[in-house]
C-alpha cells in the first residue's frame, strides 16, 4: 500500500487537514498540510477551514488546537505521545508562590498540560514568550514549567522580577557542553544555534539563540556554510528543504537528540487514525480556564 496515497485520499473524504511539529519523523512531516513549532500551530489551527486535524506531535499541542477550535475533531495519531516537562509543575507550589507575591502574573510555557494552562494567566511559546512577557503589566513573573526558557527570557527582560520552576525538556536538558566543544573543534567555521530550552551552559556556547523556526530562518538567511544545531533533530528535514541546494551543513550532538515521544507519530499511525477514527482528543474539563491563557497569548503576541 502507498501509506502517503492512501492519506491524500482520506484528507479529502474526510475534509482533514494535517498539522506536524518540526519534531516529528521526517516522513510525516512530508504528509503534512502545514509543518511548524508550537505557536504556528497553534495560530494557524483557528484559521482552517475543516472538520477535521489530524495533530503530527504530542498530547498537549493536541488539547490546545482542541480548546482552540472546540467545534472541530482534533486526532492525535498515538495518544501516548506525551511531553514529560508538560507536568513538571506542582500546584501547591505556584499557589504558595501566588500567596508570597504581589503583583505577579504566571506566565506558562504552552508546552504544558490543559490543567496546568488552567493555574496560569499567560502563555507563551519559545517564539514569542520575551515579546508577551515585556507586554505584562505585572514585575513579578512565576515562569512555569521550563526553568531553561524561564531564566532566557529573564536575561532579555532584566526590568522584571523572575521566579523559575524547576522543570525541563529531557532532551535539550541533557546536551553537555563537551559535546557541543567537539563539534566546535571538527567544525571551526560552523555557527552554533541553540534553543533556549538547552541549559545555560550550552547557551554560552550558541552563536544564535532562538525557537525552533526562528533557528529554521537563521540557517536559510545566514552566509555561513555549516552549523552545529542544539535543538531535536527533526528539525533536520524543514533546513535540509530551506537551503537545498545551497551546500549548506548541519551537525548535531554525538548523543542524537531525539524526541522519544515525537518519534511515535509514524505514517503507519497517521493514516490508522484517520482511516478509523481513532486517538480523538477530549475537551478538557477546565477547557474555559485553561483556554484563556492561551486567548491572551495571541493577543499580546499580536501587538
Amino acid at each position: 500500500m502507498d501509506i502517503a496515497a492512501e492519506v491524500a485520499r482520506l484528507k479529502r473524504e474526510k475534509d482533514a487537514v494535517i498539522l506536524a511539529h518540526y519534531y516529528v519523523p521526517p516522513e510525516v512531516q512530508d504528509m503534512a498540510d502545514y509543518v511548524g513549532d508550537s505557536f504556528y500551530l497553534a495560530r494557524l489551527a483557528r484559521t482552517l477551514e475543516c472538520s477535521t486535524i489530524v495533530l503530527c506531535g504530542v498530547s498537549f499541542m493536541a488539547e490546545s488546537a482542541k480548546m482552540l477550535n472546540p467545534e472541530r475533531t482534533v486526532l492525535l495519531p498515538d495518544v501516548t505521545a506525551d511531553c514529560p516537562m508538560a507536568h513538571m509543575v506542582n500546584k501547591a507550589d505556584v499557589d504558595a508562590i501566588k500567596q508570597r507575591y504581589d503583583d505577579l502574573a504566571v506566565v506558562c510555557y504552552i508546552n504544558s498540560t490543559a490543567e496546568i494552562k488552567s493555574w496560569s494567566d499567560v502563555c507563551v511559546t519559545s517564539s514569542n514568550a520575551v515579546k508577551v512577557v515585556r507586554e505584562l503589566p505585572q514585575h513579578n513573573i512565576l515562569f512555569i514549567p521550563d526553568m531553561h526558557l524561564g531564566h532566557y527570557v529573564s536575561e532579555q527582560v532584566p526590568e522584571k522580577n523572575f521566579i523559575l520552576n524547576r522543570g525541563w525538556c529531557p532532551i535539550h536538558h541533557r546536551m553537555i557542553p563537551q559535546e557541543v566543544e567537539e563539534l566546535e573543534l571538527a567544525h571551526p567555521n560552523a555557527r552554533v544555534i541553540a534553543h533556549p530550552e538547552c541549559t545555560q551552559e550550552v547557551l554560552q556556547e550558541a552563536d544564535f539563540i532562538g525557537s525552533t523556526k526562528q533557528m529554521i530562518d537563521y540557517v536559510a538567511q545566514s552566509d555561513a556554510e555549516e552549523f552545529i544545531v542544539l535543538t531535536v533533530v527533526g528539525v533536520r528535514r524543514e533546513m535540509e528543504k530551506m537551503t537545498e541546494g545551497s551546500g549548506k551543513r548541519f551537525y548535531f550532538p554525538r548523543t542524537t537528540p531525539v524526541c522519544v515521544n515525537m518519534a511515535k507519530v509514524t505514517p503507519e499511525k497517521v493514516l490508522a487514525c484517520l482511516r478509523d477514527g481513532t486517538g480523538e482528543v477530549g475537551m478538557p474539563t477546565c477547557v474555559e480556564a485553561a483556554t484563556t491563557p492561551l486567548e491572551r497569548m495571541l493577543e499580546l503576541a499580536a501587538r
